[in-house]
């Protein structure tokens, strides 16, 4: 109890500095950090290129869109609410086995793939929208793995960096991010989440836990505890349809 109290004065603190028009207190350090923080998923996502296949009977259109209901959490702080609608990717998917109807290797164009940033009107943190100007980027690197339409089961590596700002005031470098993003259970020291195999209708709830590194930021070192471990649970729909 004590730790929530401390994680959340310490958010009344940024709330405060999100409303103000200077603050000579917070460094402004623009520089990009280069640490990964290493997937404590207790599964490891299908990252192998797939053979090349002639058959066109063999790809696989794929849309994957984020839903509303979703979570985010950092270290000890209660989770956020998270709305993501909106959110999109497309990828060109590949059967990886003689049935189709198994397992699909995907690999998401990172150009077509969008997060909705966490903000007052996606965001709720105790039940109240994040404080004005704050504002969480989310910026995907990686977004690959497999989709299995016959069991339901999907595993998506997912790479990317979140980037903290309060308006043009302040802005951290990267929180860099990499997890497998499972259907079923996704389990770190601190953090852990159960997600939901893929129905008939492509719908499913993705979860992954990961390490956060420090950042060349003392502030963001100090207020999120880091190094700490992060949790996502994602509420999905995966389209797929056949290209031949």
């Amino acid at each position: 109890m004590a730790c929530c109290s401390t994680n959340s004065y310490n958010l009344l603190i940024l709330y405060k500095l999100s409303t103000k028009s200077t603050n000579p207190c917070i460094s402004s350090s623009s520089s990009s950090s280069t640490r990964r923080a290493q997937s404590i998923s207790g599964h490891e996502a299908h990252t192998a290129v797939p053979q090349t296949s002639s058959d066109p009977a063999s790809l696989f259109s794929i849309q994957f869109r984020t839903l509303e209901a979703c979570r985010l959490g950092i270290g000890r702080y209660p989770d956020f609410e998270y709305n993501a609608i909106g959110g999109i990717g497309t990828a060109v998917g590949e059967a990886r086995t003689t049935n189709p109807a198994d397992e699909i290797f995907v690999d998401f164009d990172i150009g077509t793939l969008h997060v909705p940033p966490l903000t007052g009107e996606t965001t709720r943190f105790l039940g109240l929208p994040l404080p004005p100007l704050l504002k969480i980027d989310i910026a995907p690197e990686i977004f690959q793995g497999t989709i299995n339409r016959k069991s339901g089961r999907v595993e998506l590596r997912f790479r990317a960096g979140f980037w903290f700002s309060i308006g043009r005031i302040y802005r951290a470098p990267p929180l860099m991010v990499e997890t497998t993003l499972t259907s079923e259970e996704s389990k770190g020291s601190m953090r852990r989440g159960r997600g939901k195999m893929m129905d008939a209708e492509g719908m499913c709830r993705l979860v992954g836990v990961a390490a956060v590194d420090p950042i060349d930021d003392a502030f963001m070192n100090f207020f999120l505890g880091l190094p700490t471990e992060c949790v996502a649970e994602l509420s999905a729909q995966v389209l797929i349809t056949t290209t031949g």
